[in-house]
């Protein structure tokens, strides 16, 4: 998102909130509750260029949120009984379920703390790959690469492309054409891409992985934590979508088995990689459900409705924007008020990417 498309955003969250709009509509569009999702915990750094910014939430912040969720009353519940109030009828007190992607060590440094002097229940969605050390967190190196060089040579279609990006601005707006060509990329083109340019400018692509997640022995402690909930991303945190049919079905059941393996404890929720409508679709729910998993969250911004209003495989979730530091503004996305109507996926809809 840009920065004047985010700041306009701010301006339309004020408003919902001092005109009173979002407490009216909250009776009628606040569904069940919410899922948040967050990324990476740590503290705010004062680089001009931040690309992936928006994924971030400071350990101040996070303590600030899970209080004022306290005082205003909302239920702070597990995925275990998510699943249980989107079959039954509303409970009396919306709930608000915490949610972190990708595994990141940087959580177990600024974030659990946090959560653990709340006694909050967690889910902790991770990437079996990225956890063993051997997956590819290719947009970690596209920033370092971007934020370094102010020329940048890759091969785009099998063209030699060259681009220049000297100061933040332009360094954004290389960034998101990159990252949106390489989402476009089958995983086995998008490795290429991202070795090459690693290789290009000199980034170890396997220790900025290593580096950046947790390893089993981490997660060992965590899982032992009552509150800790631990899911399933996939092994290579890809999109389904972009997958053949044979080779989703395996993502998605190692993934499973082997964090089951090596933590010793049954992992029942998942989380579709990226998340969005272009990253899977009614096939990748079916797989999902056939594997055991009892829910799959998205990153669709939505309520979650009680009485089956919502599918326990295709759960919305609202991804937090780091670069929002206002209970204001979550109190307005909590009400509900700034989605859009929630449809159920008719039987024929599917979603593709076309590059």
């Amino acid at each position: 998102m840009s920065s004047g498309r985010h700041l306009v955003r701010l301006a339309a969250l004020e408003l919902a909130y001092f005109s009173g709009y979002a407490r009216s509509m909250a009776r009628y569009r606040g569904g069940a509750g919410i899922i948040l999702r967050f990324e990476r915990v740590r503290p705010r750094s004062g680089r001009a260029f931040q690309p992936l910014q928006s994924r971030e939430i400071s350990p101040d912040f996070l303590d600030r949120m899970v209080s004022a969720l306290k005082r205003w009353n909302y239920d702070l519940i597990s995925m275990d009984e998510v699943c249980q109030r989107v079959v039954t009828m509303a409970a009396p007190r919306r709930f608000v379920a915490l949610t972190f992607d990708g595994g990141y060590r940087d959580w177990l440094t600024f974030g659990y703390p946090v959560l653990s002097r709340h006694a909050v229940p967690v889910t902790l969605y991770l990437s079996s790959g990225l956890t063993d050390g051997i997956g590819e967190a290719w947009w970690l190196a596209l920033e370092q690469i971007v934020a370094r060089e102010n020329r940048i040579y890759l091969e785009i279609d099998r063209k030699e492309m060259f681009f220049s990006a000297a100061n933040p601005d332009e360094k954004q707006t290389l960034y998101d054409f990159l990252e949106r060509w390489l989402r476009s990329l089958a995983p086995a083109d998008l490795s290429l891409a991202v070795r090459d340019l690693c290789r290009r400018y000199s980034v170890d692509l396997s220790a900025l992985t290593r580096e950046a997640f947790l390893n089993w022995s981490e997660l060992e402690v965590l899982a032992a934590d009552a509150n800790v909930s631990i899911g399933s991303a996939g092994v290579n945190y890809a999109a389904l979508s972009k997958l053949p049919e044979a080779v989703a079905r395996r993502e998605v059941r190692m993934g499973q088995a082997v964090t089951e393996a090596a933590l010793g404890c049954a992992i029942n929720h998942f989380a579709y990689p990226f998340g969005d409508g272009l990253a899977w679709d009614r096939r990748h729910m079916v797989m999902v459900e056939e594997a055991g998993f009892l829910s799959a969250v998205s990153t669709m911004p939505a309520v979650v409705e009680a009485e089956g209003g919502s599918s326990l495989y295709a759960l919305p979730r609202l991804a937090w924007d780091g670069r929002i530091r206002s209970l204001r503004h979550l109190r307005v996305l909590l009400s509900g008020a700034t989605f859009p109507r929630r449809r159920r996926p008719r039987p024929e809809s599917a979603f593709s990417f076309r590059s």
